[in-house]
């Protein structure tokens, strides 16, 4: 797979200059990597290792400590259904049920078409709202068989993409800071420019 796209180079460079130390760049990188590619690649992460001045096992060692990043390729849709105590009391493992045989697959598992992938998760932060589940990050709460039933359908239809972008995508707008807005370190971080 890919290394960062000269379109991604040219931001992880934006993202790089707002930080007085640049390997605090490095979550902010490894998500643009997976926004690229769905996933962060080998090759993305010694890309951003260099970048960023650091070895590819200081880099791995982020991104695989951290639930978030992708190593692997996943569906389009990565869903995350919650089995903890909550959502298990209140039908999350019979949710589960019904999202493995809907989909034809099991946890841990990928469409054949590529467009799910479905994950058995520990607690999701949102237990006064079980069973719930997410969808690329994104949360349904309550969620009945039928609710599950019609967002499925709702997704192969190409509906709800304004609601769930593709896996890898954390936000539509990116934060800019015009250039020499930030002049430099002061003693609790970056100081705006006066002048």
């Amino acid at each position: 797979m890919a290394r960062l796209s000269p379109e991604n180079e040219v931001l992880a460079g934006q993202i790089i200059a707002r930080y007085p130390r640049s390997r605090s760049a490095l979550i902010p990188l490894l998500h643009v990597a997976q926004q690229q590619d769905g996933w962060v690649t080998d090759e993305a992460m010694a890309h951003i290792g260099e970048l960023l001045g650091l070895t590819p096992a200081e880099v791995l060692g982020t991104c695989s400590f951290y639930e978030m990043f992708r190593r692997e390729p996943v569906g389009t849709y990565l869903v995350n259904v919650c089995t903890n105590i909550s959502c298990q009391l209140l039908g999350g493992e019979e949710l589960l049920e019904h999202v493995e045989q809907r989909l034809g697959v099991k946890a841990g598992a990928t469409t054949a078409d590529g467009m799910f992938t479905v994950e058995d998760v520990e607690c999701i932060a949102a237990c006064t709202e079980a069973p719930c589940l997410q969808v690329n990050y994104r949360y349904f709460h309550r969620i009945t068989h039928q609710g599950f039933d019609a967002l499925v359908d709702d997704l192969r239809a190409g509906r709800r993409s304004d609601e769930i972008p593709p896996h890898g995508t954390t936000t539509r707008l990116r934060q800019t800071i015009p250039a020499g807005r930030w002049a430099g370190v002061g003693a609790v971080g970056l100081a705006p420019e006066v002048g």
